[in-house]
Parts: C-alpha cells; structure tokens; sequence
C-alpha cells in the first residue's frame, strides 16, 4: 500500500511515522508513506499557498493552484483510489472505514489548513472526506496521522499477532472484553476464575458476553447500528 499526504506542516509527521508499528511496516515493505511539502508546488516567489476569501470572510484559504499541481503530478505517476480531504465535513471516520480503506492499494490524504481549501478542489478533485470528530484542529495532519495509524495497522503482517487487530473494538461493532494479566490476585482484587478455568468455550462465551454488556452499557449507539 502507498499513502501520498499533502501538507503545509509536514515536518509534524516526522515522530507519528517513525515509531512503533507504522516505522515496521514501512521497513518490510508492508506500506510506503511519503509526505509531500504543498509549498514545493506553489509559483510565489514567496511559496505562499494560501490567499483572503472572495466573499471577505476572516481567515485565509489555500489556494487552489498548488493544490492541484500536487495532485495532479501524483496521479500522473499512478492510479489513486481515493484522494481524501480531512474536513469537518467528512464522514465521521470509524472502524469501518478504517478496514475499506485498508484494502485500497494507493490513496493520497490532503491535510486540511487554515480556513479550509478552495472549493473547486473538493468539487473536482477530492474523492472522500474524512472527519475525525465533531471538533476543529489547527490542521488536518492530526487526523491524517490518525487515519494512517489505524488503516496500516490493519495490513497483513503489520502487527504480528494479525488476530489481535480483528477482536479490537468496533470490528463487529462491539466493544472489546476487558482483559487481565499475571499476577491473579493483586491486593485482594481477583482476575475472574473464568479466566483461569482454561475451559476455551465458556471463556469465549464469558467474552462475548462482556462485549455486549460493555456495549450496552456504555456506547448503546453501536448496538442501534
């Protein structure tokens, strides 16, 4: 999978790519991440990308030239399959998304900035908005690195364990079952004697069980999908 960004910050995407499970799959090949400075396609002698707004609303817009230019000498090097703007106006971003997005071979993320883009762009060139949540960031790049974090880990052999990613929670749309460690009493509190009966059935019984009592006791929205 390659994941093109877009961005007028790009050094604050250093330390969220270079770690964890996001820098093992770029070293396996599992994913190619490439951060693309939006500046490097502006005309201004000035590198400015972003002008005032027609109807003289406060704030700046970026601009629709760079924008464009970036894009298209993306997409003249190869297909996308989904070139994504992260807006507040998106489609609000769960598990599900995270797992189409994860089966796509080439997406290019444009990472929101100031008061928004040029309109044409989303009109003519962006094919899916993305929000993180019903709050304003000071950029897109947060919810990019959120978007990435959670599609690349979902990648076949970005995490070792690839069952693990398939029981998180919201995968069937319940949350997780808690889960226990060594020791089994600590301080008198216990680890449940299902836990340690090693009886596989009624412990994943136990387990869903759990799921559906913590989904309905603390997000009965998920069940009502």
């Amino acid at each position: 999978m390659r994941i093109d960004i877009i961005t007028v910050l790009p050094n604050l995407l250093d330390s969220p790519f270079n770690h964890s499970i996001i820098k093992r799959a770029q070293q396996n090949g599992q994913v190619e991440i490439y951060v693309h400075n939006l500046r490097d396609y502006s005309t201004n002698k000035h590198k400015n990308v972003d002008d005032y707004a027609f109807s003289g609303e406060a704030g700046m817009v970026m601009m629709i030239e760079p924008i464009d230019k970036a894009i298209e000498t993306l997409k003249s090097e190869r297909h996308y399959d989904e070139i994504i703007y992260t807006s507040p106006d998106g489609i609000k971003y769960n598990q599900r998304e995270a797992n189409k997005l994860a089966t796509l071979e080439n997406i290019i993320i444009l990472c929101g900035h100031y008061k928004g883009i040029d309109q044409r762009i989303r009109d003519h060139l962006i094919t899916m908005e993305i929000s993180i949540g019903d709050y304003v960031l000071t950029g897109g790049e947060l919810a990019a690195a959120v978007i990435v974090d959670s599609v690349v880990r979902l990648i076949p052999g970005a995490i070792s364990d690839e069952v693990s990613a398939l029981t998180d929670s919201f995968q069937d749309n319940l949350l997780a079952p808690p889960v226990y460690t060594r020791p089994s009493d600590y301080k008198g509190w216990k680890v449940p004697e299902i836990l340690l009966s090693g009886d596989s059935k009624k412990i994943e019984q136990w387990k869903e069980d759990q799921s559906m009592e913590r989904t309905r006791r603390l997000r009965p929205d998920l069940l009502e999908e």
